[in-house]
């Protein structure tokens, strides 16, 4: 009888910083960046790691725990790329959370939420839904957004006007009863935060939060690691 291999995952990089956006932000936490993406969209700031010849590390649960440990923080994101494309990650969120993290999942909404839903209550899910000025809007999963919890979140990466309009559609429209917290987060050098808080006050848009990547602003926008 045959033995089961234990999963491995592609890990391009593991690093100590704080949650640059989400519901978490200013908070200290350590990274697992996975290796690829099934999406390619305008503005990706991490298309180094979607390359096929992006180096990568196979790693095993164990050694990942091992070197999360180092950092004694206690939020973990789980990032990309898209990580749910990995082989049996439901195994590497289950026993992240096992070992006591709170464990955040950035996926880009074009894979199924479901199977990951009820692993653990301390796994929350940061989704993106691709507007317009990305070219991937066609990929997204309805069904995703509908599902989301309290402690979910949804960001709408906005590039411009066009962007904001379809994301107040959406808000008002067919996702008003998803329960995740609505972020708006601007396109780095594409779009100024004041246009965005003007057409919140515009639109009498009080759900929705503008959030500013953290990580762009503390330190150089181009860097890794951080």
């Amino acid at each position: 009888m045959g033995t089961t291999e234990a999963p491995t995952y592609q890990v391009v990089e593991i690093f100590q910083s704080i949650n640059g956006e989400g519901q978490r932000a200013g908070e200290r936490a350590a990274f697992v960046r996975m290796k690829g993406c099934n999406l390619a969209c305008s503005y990706c700031d991490t298309s180094w790691a979607n390359e096929p010849g992006a180096s990568c590390q196979n790693m095993g649960i164990e050694e990942i725990l091992d070197a999360l440990s180092g950092f004694q923080v206690k939020n973990v994101t789980v990032t990309g790329g898209e990580p749910l494309l990995q082989r049996e990650i439901g195994n590497l969120l289950e026993a992240l959370a096992s070992e006591g993290y709170r464990v955040e999942i950035e996926t880009n909404g074009s894979v199924l939420l479901e199977p990951f839903r009820n692993i653990s209550p301390e796994i929350a899910f940061t989704v993106d839904y691709k507007l317009p000025g990305s070219g991937m809007e066609e990929w997204m999963l309805r069904e995703n957004f509908h599902g989301l919890a309290a402690n979910d979140t949804v960001k709408f990466v906005v590039s411009g006007r066009t962007d904001l309009e379809r994301a107040y559609e959406l808000c008002e429209g067919e996702m008003a009863d998803c329960r995740g917290a609505v972020y708006l987060s601007p396109v780095f050098g594409r779009i100024r935060p004041e246009e965005i808080v003007a057409f919140m006050a515009e639109r009498r848009w009080n759900r929705a939060r503008l959030q500013i990547q953290l990580h762009k602003v503390i330190w150089d926008p181009e860097a890794r690691g951080v």
